[in-house]
């Protein structure tokens, strides 16, 4: 683990959620690209996916480079765009979604990775309001799937802005210990290969 990195990522991706500023949205970075920076090694590829929060207040699609498939972690729906697929993969505020081993964050998490599964054009976006909690779950399990190490896991998910406390990741990350059982009847290997291309 490279921990400067996460330092210098950090003071350099620092925004405020302002969540209707119509050029950039939060949290938004190349997850590909972050986890090249923190392992040192090109795990998956650049421009395949990305995170960040709501893109509800922007009209241009570039401000999220252009991407062919967005999941929406929100409960409202993302606005419709042209040329784009909009899953949208609601999960009540009831349930904490940091504890992956209930019964209500499992099914919601198989749902997604289950769509990956089905075939998807990318680049793919992911967003929650934020883009912290709910992505940061939903982002740390695909990584979990094509093999990137816990701790890089961890330093990806603390870029956000938001994310002072650690605790969460590795709640979530603790339900996710048994792939193949957590996600029995998906085949794994073929959402790992979607992932990486």
């Amino acid at each position: 683990m490279h921990s400067n990195c996460s330092f210098i990522v950090r003071s350099n991706m620092k925004q405020s959620l302002d969540y209707t500023n119509p050029k950039q949205v939060v949290n938004f970075r190349d997850v590909g690209d972050f986890i090249k920076l923190i392992s040192g090694i090109p795990i998956m590829p650049i421009k395949r996916l990305y995170r960040g929060g709501t893109i509800k207040y922007f009209s241009d699609i570039s401000v999220i480079e252009n991407p062919k498939t967005i999941f929406c972690l929100q409960k409202g729906h993302d606005p419709v765009m042209r040329g784009i697929r909009n899953v949208h993969f609601p999960i009540l505020n009831d349930y904490e979604k940091y504890e992956t081993e209930t019964p209500e964050v499992r099914k919601w998490l198989r749902r997604i990775v289950g769509t990956i599964e089905s075939g998807i054009e990318y680049p793919l976006y992911v967003h929650c309001l934020s883009g912290r909690d709910r992505t940061g779950v939903v982002i740390a399990a695909l990584l979990r799937i094509i093999g990137v190490k816990e701790e890089e896991i961890i330093e990806e998910y603390n870029l956000s802005t938001g994310t002072e406390q650690m605790d969460y990741i590795y709640t979530a990350l603790e339900g996710l210990r048994h792939l193949e059982f957590y996600f029995h009847g998906i085949d794994l290997q073929v959402v790992k290969g979607s992932l990486l291309g």
